[in-house]
């Protein structure tokens, strides 16, 4: 057992290696250990000398070995935390991102808590964004939309898992599954990012869905669509939001006007990035 790695070496080994791919290695380090030993952030300290099972060790270097080719850690492990609440991710689904906080944080802010409002949910993927925002306001009642039904199996898995009965789901391309309807509000977070963009050479994004990431029209053609769409789905004064790359806020006002959205404004994320576009019907 001398030659056993405890827990405390085996972290600071992890952290050096991840750091080769990650902006916060110890934090990834700690996350892999929380879930291979069961063991939470203080009891990983309390037990820091305590010698590894050789499983144990397989398992989390096995897990190491996929991050180093740029796997997303929420894939490795199965789940991540999303604005108060944790989702379990597969492959079939965008890992959700701080960035789209933002997007929950700005309907939170524009509408009121404790009334009884329909919102819609276009491409929800995870269900991150309808489920964060149904948590948070239980008097809402919210429909999310997905063209991909392995994506629609990981929402409705998540919600049933935090037992967020007030989230209904819907198969198909943003608004066209929800004809005739209207809501006080409709929320996405669209693919915008162009085929021809660089940053699709990133690992992490080589992992991802790439329907979920890339749009037409330089990335702006999903957005346009359920610009355009969303006029004839809210009620008169209802907001639409979108997340948006952070160049594209300039695109995506003008996209906004063409729909006859008014009132449009953009909104910060917390790195100070134009992030989140919203219109009024």
């Amino acid at each position: 057992m001398a030659n056993t790695p405890t827990l405390a070496t085996l972290r600071r080994t992890l952290a050096t290696r991840l750091a080769a791919i990650s902006d916060s290695p110890d934090l990834e380090a700690r996350r892999l250990l929380e879930i291979f030993t069961g063991l939470n952030g203080s009891r990983l300290i309390i037990e820091a000398d305590r010698p590894l099972e050789p499983e144990t060790i397989e398992r989390v270097e096995a897990a190491v070995a996929r991050r180093l080719t740029g796997e997303p850690l929420a894939y490795i492990v199965g789940r991540i935390g999303f604005h108060d609440i944790e989702l379990e991710v597969t492959p079939a689904v965008l890992v959700p991102r701080p960035d789209t906080e933002t997007l929950v944080e700005a309907a939170l802010a524009r509408l009121p808590a404790d009334t009884a409002l329909r919102v819609a949910d276009l491409g929800t993927g995870s269900g991150a964004i309808a489920l964060a925002l149904a948590h948070a306001r239980p008097r809402w009642r919210l429909v999310a939309t997905d063209a991909d039904p392995n994506a629609l199996a990981v929402a409705r898995g998540n919600a049933e898992r935090l037992a967020l009965t007030t989230v209904s789901f819907a198969h198909g391309c943003w608004l066209e599954p929800l004809a005739g309807e209207r809501f006080d509000a409709i929320v996405s977070n669209p693919p915008y990012i162009d085929a021809d963009d660089s940053h699709l050479d990133a690992p992490a994004l080589r992992h991802e869905p790439y329907h979920a990431l890339v749009a037409d029209t330089g990335g702006l053609g999903d957005i346009q669509r359920i610009a355009t769409a969303a006029t004839n789905h809210l009620e008169p004064g209802a907001p639409l939001l979108v997340e948006h790359g952070y160049t594209q806020g300039p695109a995506v006002r003008r996209l906004f006007a063409a729909a006859g959205l008014t009132r449009i404004e953009t909104e910060a994320d917390l790195g100070g990035h134009p992030r989140v576009t919203i219109g009024y019907r």
